[in-house]
C-alpha cells in the first residue's frame, strides 16, 4: 500500500536510532515505491548543519546500515531531505520548523520523537504552540518511542499532558516488537486455520514459555540502562504485549479498535507481578566479557537487574490454570526471541513405550529465522512402538520471495497511513505498567541482591529454580533448528 503524501518530521535526526532504523526504513520504502513520491522528510535537532550536511550524514549512515545501498536511490530521496536547527523546549525553534513545513506546502504531518524519553511532553507542548497538531486540510501524527512514561504515575501523567495537545486518534505509541512477522501472523495462525484455534485454551495447552534473549551487553548506554532496568526496557511493553498477542481473545474485525480493545481485556486479567514470581538477575564478567557493574556509566554496586524471569497468571475462562513464563535478559548465549505452547500430553497412551512421551509444541520464532515450528511424536520404522521427535517448520524467508520488511518500515508505514493496529492505546499502556509496578517498587525499597550469571550463558540458576517448581525447564531456542 502507497502512503500519502506527508512532511515525516524527525526530533533527534542525529541520534542512532534515526541513524539506524528511521532512515533506512524511510529509505527502503522508497525504494519499494511504498513512500509517496511527494513526501518530504524534515530533520530536527540541536546540531549546527545545512540541509546538505544532512544528506552527507544521512548517505553515511544509510551505506551503514543498509543492505544493498543504492545510489540511484538514494539520489533520487537526498534532495527531498531538509533540516531544522532547534532545541525540544524552545517554541521559537517550533515556529521555524512552522514555517518550513508551510514552505513545503504539504497538508500532512507524521512527527516522530527519536528522543529521550523526558522531551516527549516538551515537544508536544511545543508543537501545540505553534499550532502544528491542527494541520488544517490534512492531518498531524505524533509518534511516541518507548519508554512511555518510567511508572503507573508518570505514564498517566504523560497521556493526561499530550491528550491536552492531541487527540487518541492521533497519537500512535510505539513497539516495534509487535511489527515483526511472526507477533502479526500469530493472528492469522490463530484466527485463518481450523487446525489451531480449537486448541488455543486452556483445555489443551499446559503452559507457554517466551524468552528474548540478548547476547550483548549494555553497548555504551550504562547510564541509561542503570534508570531503566530489563523490567522497564523490555517486560513493560514488549513482552507484555507479546503475551497479549497470544492471550487475546478473537477480535470482531482485525481493526485498531477492536485489536486493542481485547488486548485491554488480557491486561486487566492479569496478576501483578509478584517478588516470590519472579528472579531478578544481572551478568559478571566471564573470561573477556565484561559485568555488568564493569560497564561505563554504572554504579559499581549496582543492583539494576539486566535478566528477568516470571511467571504471568491470566485469570479468565480461556487460559485460567495456565502459567506463561517470560524471560529476558542481556549478555545472554545467543539472540533470540521466540514463542513457545506446550500442549498437555494425550490422557490415554494405548501402546507401550520405551521412554516417557514428550509434549508436542508450536514454537514461534521472532528472531533469529523468523518462522514456525510445530514439535510431534511420530512412530519410528519397524515392528517396535518407539517414538520419536518430529517437525514441521515454516521460514519466512524459504517460502516467500519477498523479503520481509524491517519492523520500523511497516510501522512508519501505518503511521502514514493512519492505521493504529500496531500501535499502543493510553489504556493499555496504563494497564501494563499496573502489572509490573509491584514489582519494581518491591525491589527498589530493598536491599537484595539480584541473582548473578556469567556474561555468555543463559541466565542465573535461579531462573531454572523457577520453572523446577513446575516440574519444567526452559525451551532453549536453537536458531531455527527445533
Amino acid at each position: 500500500m502507497n502512503a500519502p503524501e506527508c512532511s515525516f518530521i524527525i526530533f533527534g535526526i542525529s541520534g542512532d536510532l534515526a541513524a539506524r532504523k528511521l532512515l533506512p526504513a524511510l529509505y527502503n520504502l522508497h525504494r519499494r515505491g511504498e513512500l509517496n513520491p511527494q513526501s518530504r522528510i524534515v530533520g530536527f535537532a540541536r546540531r549546527d548543519w545545512s540541509d546538505d550536511d544532512l544528506r552527507k550524514e544521512m548517505k553515511a549512515a544509510l551505506q551503514k546500515y543498509t543492505a544493498n545501498f543504492d545510489e540511484d536511490a538514494w539520489n533520487e530521496l537526498a534532495p527531498r531531505l531538509s533540516f531544522v536547527k532547534g532545541a525540544y523546549n524552545d517554541v521559537e525553534s517550533f515556529m521555524s520548523l512552522a514555517q518550513h513545513l508551510q514552505e513545503l506546502a504539504l497538508p500532512n504531518y507524521v512527527f516522530y520523537t527519536a528522543t529521550p524519553p523526558g522531551t516527549y511532553e516538551g515537544i508536544a507542548r511545543q508543537l501545540g504552540a505553534a499550532k502544528l497538531n491542527l494541520a488544517p486540510g490534512g492531518w498531524s501524527r505524533l509518534v511516541i518511542e518507548k519508554p512511555f512514561g518510567h511508572d503507573l504515575k508518570s505514564a498517566k501523567e504523560l497521556n493526561e499532558k499530550v491528550l491536552e495537545i492531541f487527540n487518541e486518534s492521533q497519537i500512535y505509541r510505539i513497539d516495534h516488537y509487535l511489527a515483526k512477522e511472526t507477533a502479526q501472523n500469530l493472528a492469522a495462525l490463530r484466527f485463518a486455520n481450523a487446525l489451531f484455534e480449537p486448541i488455543w485454551r486452556r483445555d489443551y495447552v499446559d503452559h507457554v514459555m517466551i524468552t528474548m534473549a540478548e547476547p550483548m551487553g549494555v553497548e555504551g548506554r550504562g547510564g541509561f540502562y542503570e534508570e531503566t532496568g530489563v523490567l522497564r526496557d523490555v517486560f513493560q511493553n514488549h513482552l507484555l504485549q507479546l503475551v497479549a498477542l497470544v492471550a487475546t481473545e478473537p477480535p470482531a474485525r482485525f481493526d485498531a479498535g477492536s485489536v486493542r480493545d481485547e488486548k485491554v481485556k488480557v491486561f486487566r486479567a492479569m496478576n501483578c507481578l509478584k517478588p516470590e514470581q519472579t528472579v531478578i538477575g544481572q551478568y559478571t564478567r566471564n573470561g573477556e566479557l565484561k559485568g555488568y557493574r564493569e560497564e561505563e556509566g554504572v554504579d559499581p554496586a549496582s543492583r539494576q537487574g539486566t535478566f528477568a524471569a516470571a511467571v504471568f497468571k491470566i485469570d479468565n475462562w480461556r487460559w485460567a490454570g495456565v502459567p506463561f513464563f517470560v524471560r529476558s535478559g542481556k549478555r545472554l548465549k545467543q539472540k533470540a526471541s521466540e514463542i513457545v505452547l506446550h500442549l498437555k500430553k494425550p490422557p490415554h497412551i494405548p501402546f507401550e513405550l520405551k521412554q516417557p512421551l514428550h509434549a508436542d509444541r508450536l514454537i514461534l520464532r521472532l528472531v533469529p529465522n523468523e518462522g514456525i515450528t510445530v514439535r510431534f511424536n511420530a512412530k519410528s520404522p519397524g515392528q517396535n512402538s518407539d517414538m520419536q521427535r518430529v517437525s514441521l517448520d515454516f521460514y519466512y524467508d524459504r517460502q516467500f520471495k519477498r523479503p520481509n520488511p524491517d519492523a520500523y518500515e511497516t510501522l512508519i508505514l501505518d503511521a502514514m497511513i493512519g492505521d493504529a493496529t500496531l500501535f499502543m492505546r493510553a489504556d493499555e499502556v496504563e494497564a501494563q505498567w499496573r502489572i509490573v509496578e509491584p514489582l519494581l517498587s518491591s525491589w527498589e525499597s530493598s536491599k537484595e541482591e539480584p541473582a548473578f550469571y556469567a556474561a555468555g550463558s543463559w541466565g542465573p540458576h535461579e531462573a531454572d529454580d523457577l520453572l523446577a517448581r513446575h516440574g519444567l525447564r526452559w525451551h532453549t531456542p536453537t536458531n531455527g533448528d527445533a
